[in-house]
């Protein structure tokens, strides 16, 4: 494979040379009313190519993006990035359809005479003030979908999870029956004390150490990220939610879990996509595949990044408490 690609990077570089070279060769050389007609009906034809190829991707490939967001904070998220879209979608159809149209329209014909003028205060207060009121929107909405993940002073009750990344995988840790997770470091890391906590600590005695995470429907729940080699990132794509997790400090976010897992397994874009999964795996010879949600790593953090990733278990409430309940404590399982 890496001879092919050495091949193929060989015959880019030299068709690259040769191009540029027929550029020099060129220069001195005037298109002719022919060749601008036959260029203005290929960009016209290119046009219609592209647009094309634009709503086949948009049909075909629609099934591949995630279903609705399974948190209550990411339902903003979705709607900041619809709007978003809507807005750059629009924007190229309109620029991208002047650009071919115009390349064809106003191509070099004998006689006709290009329109100049130097300057235009209208056109540079319309496509100054509109971009900038649009982007300020944009920004501004963004920011309250920021604070609205961010900000937990309003929270009643959540639950608070500590999650470990480390070269390639996750641990996680709940804050006990006193709802505060006890101090950790790097430094106390050692045995089965795999995240550094501080068993000095008294509020650390009662967290729970867990490698799978099981979270309540409906509760906030507070995400506390470290890390213990590399950067990290804690990444829950179906929550809508993403955060680095940095070596010596600790970052965080929160969202409030919408759907339990069953219930996503239901969802039918969900269905859908798990379909389109098993069709594939089916013809590989593979087992099916069943929808979980997951915490994977979005930072390319070494070799095994493709595989580091956690299960996540949305229930209801009595049937997390129930779970948490069989757990040991951390104190438990050190003693």
């Amino acid at each position: 494979m890496t001879a092919i690609l050495y091949v193929l990077l060989a015959i880019v570089v030299g068709v690259s040379i040769y191009q540029v070279a027929n550029i020099f060769n060129l220069k001195n050389v005037v298109a002719t009313e022919k060749d601008n007609n036959t260029q203005g009906i290929l960009f016209a034809v290119f046009g219609v190519f592209f647009y094309a190829l634009m709503i086949f991707c948009f049909v075909k490939y629609s099934v591949i993006l995630l279903p609705e967001a399974a948190s209550i904070e990411g339902e903003n998220y979705d709607l900041l990035y619809a709007i978003t879209m809507i807005l750059i979608l629009v924007v190229q159809a309109i620029t991208q359809f002047l650009l071919f149209y115009f390349s064809f329209k106003y191509r070099g014909i004998k006689g006709r005479k290009a329109l100049f003028y130097a300057d235009s205060h209208k056109l540079e207060m319309i496509w100054t003030v509109v971009p900038a009121i649009t982007l300020a929107g944009l920004v501004l909405y963004g920011l309250f979908v920021w604070n609205d993940v961010m900000d937990t002073s309003d929270a009643e009750n959540p639950l608070i999870v500590e999650v470990y990344a480390k070269q390639f995988s996750w641990e996680a840790r709940y804050a006990g029956d006193d709802n505060e997770l006890g101090l950790a470091n790097v430094r106390n890391i050692k045995g089965i004390n795999t995240m550094g906590v501080d068993m000095t600590d008294k509020n650390a005695l009662d967290d729970v150490p867990v490698r799978e995470l099981h979270l309540p429907k409906g509760r906030k729940v507070i995400f506390k990220f470290r890390s213990q080699d590399v950067l990290h990132s804690a990444y829950m794509p179906h929550f809508r939610a993403q955060m680095n997790c940095v070596p010596g400090m600790v970052t965080q976010f929160a969202f409030t879990p919408k759907y339990t897992t069953e219930e996503m397994r239901l969802n039918e874009e969900t269905i859908a996509k798990v379909n389109g999964i098993n069709k594939i795996r089916a013809e590989k010879g593979e087992d099916p595949y069943e929808f979980d949600y997951l915490l994977l790593c979005n930072k390319i953090c070494g070799a095994s990044h493709y595989n580091m990733q956690m299960k996540i278990v949305v229930q209801e409430e009595a049937d997390f408490n129930a779970w948490i309940k069989e757990q040991k404590t951390i104190a438990q399982v050190l003693q």
